[in-house]
């Protein structure tokens, strides 16, 4: 698993730069605010995200970078954020094992609900009681998201389980697209279904796993609603306060489930129970703090359309990352599913309204 820093001097001034990437003024709508930042659906098209404040202030290294993100194409740094977010999925599964799917994604959650809680100390003084309870029902939906999608990568290839996935959001943006020539990406998109759940085979050669399909599935409507709640907390909360806050909920509503299976697997015989928490501990760092500070400096410079198309391009770098580090090899239906999905994603966002 990679570090980030490896002395006591510069750990401090990173964090500081993480931090400043974090804080952020009141986000328009459409900017991401729940775990997965994955789609932006609001905004004037082709503009970029506004600017953070005092960016000249961070240091370090990585400060350095925030300060002069012009010599990193802001492209590549969205596809480095994907890749660091699909590496910590593909990460999380050998954890499945001894604390089980339930006990990994809560404690997850857990860890990345307390970095981001120290890191943007959330002021909710002032705050509606609508814009807590849409935050609180982002954290919900973001929650179940992580659960399910994590039980289908356990049953499933990640980029069989990625692809149906990303089925919510391509949805959303074809219900707000509201054109009949967008139905021709809907067909794209329902064939790629097809050759990936008729045609598609499991890492044993055999069919797929129906159970690992309906926590896809699930998970496809959780992204959903999430998506639609997030434009709601991205404009309330300022920066990735509202993702704190959600993130924090989420942690505590997957609670009853996670929790003693957890416990089971951090006390079981023979269990290193440090081991397994600091291992917990790195995914939650992999996912979500640093690939959002990688998408918020690109964001900056960014215009949205243009991230809308790259994230298109998730579901295939889910697969290359199941291919390297989980050696799962798809079969040629399962790579023509993900490319009709990829296909009718990119086509949708190329073709909205302007």
């Amino acid at each position: 698993m990679p570090s980030s820093h490896t002395g006591e001097t510069t750990a401090p001034t990173s964090a500081a730069a993480v931090a400043e990437a974090l804080a952020m003024p009141p986000a328009p709508k459409g900017e991401p605010a729940g775990e997965r930042g994955g789609w932006r659906r609001g905004g004037e098209p082709g503009s970029a995200a506004p600017p953070g404040p005092h960016p000249d202030r961070s240091t370090g290294r990585f400060g350095k970078v925030l300060r002069r993100p012009e010599r990193i194409p802001a492209p590549l740094l969205c596809v480095v954020a994907m890749f660091l977010v699909q590496t910590g999925i593909a990460l999380s599964k050998p954890l499945f094992g001894p604390l089980g799917v339930s006990g990994t994604t809560f404690l997850r959650l857990g860890f990345a609900a307390l970095i981001l809680l120290a890191v943007t100390r959330p002021r909710l003084r002032g705050k509606r009681p609508r814009d807590l309870a849409a935050a609180a029902a982002l954290g919900v939906a973001s929650a179940f998201m992580t659960f399910l999608f994590a039980g289908a990568i356990d049953r499933l290839p990640m980029g069989t389980a990625a692809t149906i996935e990303f089925l919510g959001p391509l949805a959303v943006a074809l219900v707000f697209a509201r054109r009949a020539s967008h139905l021709l990406w809907a067909l794209l998109a329902a064939a790629g279904v097809i050759l990936l759940t008729l045609l598609g085979e499991g890492d044993g050669g055999g069919s797929l796993d129906p159970v690992g399909l309906l926590y896809a599935f699930g998970a496809a409507g959780c992204y959903a609603v999430y998506i639609l709640f997030t434009d709601k907390v991205g404009a309330t909360f300022q920066g990735f306060q509202g993702l704190a806050v959600s993130m924090t909920v989420g942690a505590l509503a997957l609670a009853p489930f996670g929790l003693g299976e957890a416990w089971d697997g951090l006390t079981a015989p023979g269990a290193s129970p440090l081991v397994l928490l600091a291992s917990v501990a790195g995914v939650a760092v992999l996912l979500p703090v640093l690939p959002y500070a990688l998408e918020m400096t690109a964001l900056r410079r960014m215009p949205q359309r243009v991230f809308s198309v790259l994230v298109s391009l998730e579901p295939a770098v889910s697969a290359l990352v199941g291919l390297v580090v989980l050696g799962q090899l798809l079969g040629a239906p399962q790579l023509a599913g993900i490319g009709c999905v990829v296909a009718a994603s990119v086509g949708a966002t190329l073709t909205g309204r302007r």
